[in-house]
């Protein structure tokens, strides 16, 4: 089945095209796949460009960071520094409704979009027999938030993502209905003490059964991993200036379009002022920036100008918070 919407043809996968849903999110599409929980928007996790693409297709306000689902605990902890208390969960609850937030390794590929430029990563390893099969078959991380647009309600069947996406991603994989029917339970393994940053479908009760005490997040106690809790956020080393005209002598230029003139470090998001390219390159760009402008005696960063509409929202809404005053 094909489904036709204002952009493009959605094709509409049975179990057995695995290897078509596979072959998809290798060339950097969205293919969406049920879970035990409910239908995730997926893309390979390590393709920036794949990650812009589903908060297009979603309309997210914000960059949240976006869970990675993979084929076994194995898999997941080649990407995530896994402690004690995680590979205990991990044989408990895996496969199953639990995502766990981990401190990201150094070599680990996953894009900082996925992660909204965390040093950590959400990770799972959903149950749903076909979703396994084709991360397996795909071989590394697939981030997938629900498949609906932003504020509206989570699909548990191919049905419903058609209904939200038809016609502006690649494929569903009609893995059934989803049986659990609410998001993934998200606990925080990063510090000191686990932190539930989301109830879901395991519960607390059955997870202080297995590990004893845990703290419940609320305000600035989530915002390690959950972005949007604090005006200033993620910001890097050097202050940030937003809506540049001109660039000062002792700033760095982060770009949109043609550049301004002067900049002795610059890093351009996108020449020809594309926004999807843009929010692909955007947490890679402060990284970066951050990382040389210090080198360099600048003090500052300079961002130009960046159109409030579709994913410039996103865009201008990380920049916000990195600008904020701390």
């Amino acid at each position: 089945m094909q489904v036709f919407g204002p952009k493009r043809m959605t094709e509409l996968l049975t179990a057995d095209e695995i290897g078509r849903a596979v072959e998809l999110l290798r060339a950097g599409e969205l293919v969406a796949f049920g879970t035990e929980t409910v239908y995730g928007l997926g893309a390979d996790a390590c393709n920036a460009q794949a990650v812009a693409a589903v908060y297009a297709a979603k309309g997210r306000p914000s960059f949240n960071p976006l869970i990675c689902h993979f084929a076994d605990a194995q898999t997941a902890f080649r990407y995530v520094q896994a402690n004690a208390l995680a590979e205990r969960l991990a044989a408990k609850f895996w496969p199953g409704p639990l995502t766990l937030v981990l401190p990201r390794l150094p070599d680990c590929p996953v894009s900082q979009l996925a992660g909204a430029g965390l040093p950590t990563l959400a990770v799972r390893v959903p149950a749903q027999p076909v979703a396994r099969r084709m991360l397996a078959a795909f071989g590394g991380p697939v981030v997938g938030p629900s498949a609906n647009r932003s504020g509206r309600i989570s699909p548990t069947n191919a049905q419903h993502v058609l209904a939200e996406l038809g016609g502006r991603i690649a494929a569903v994989l009609d893995s059934g209905p989803c049986p659990v029917g609410v998001e993934s339970t998200v606990l925080d393994l990063s510090g000191d003490a686990p932190v539930l940053l989301r109830p879901g479908g395991v519960t607390l009760e059955a997870l202080q059964a297995e590990i004893g005490p845990i703290a419940r997040a609320s305000g600035e106690a989530s915002a390690p991993a959950s972005p949007g809790m604090l005006a200033s956020h993620y910001a890097p080393g050097l202050l940030v200036r937003l809506n540049a005209t001109a660039l000062g002598p002792d700033e760095a230029l982060l770009a949109f379009g043609p550049p301004l003139p002067g900049a002795r470090l610059c890093f351009q998001l996108s020449e020809r002022g594309d926004l999807q390219d843009a929010a692909a390159r955007l947490f890679e760009g402060l990284h970066e920036l951050d990382e040389k402008a210090q080198a360099l005696g600048l003090k500052g960063i300079a961002v130009q100008p960046i159109p409030a509409t579709g994913l410039g929202l996103a865009i201008n809404d990380r920049l916000t918070r990195a600008a904020a005053p701390r």
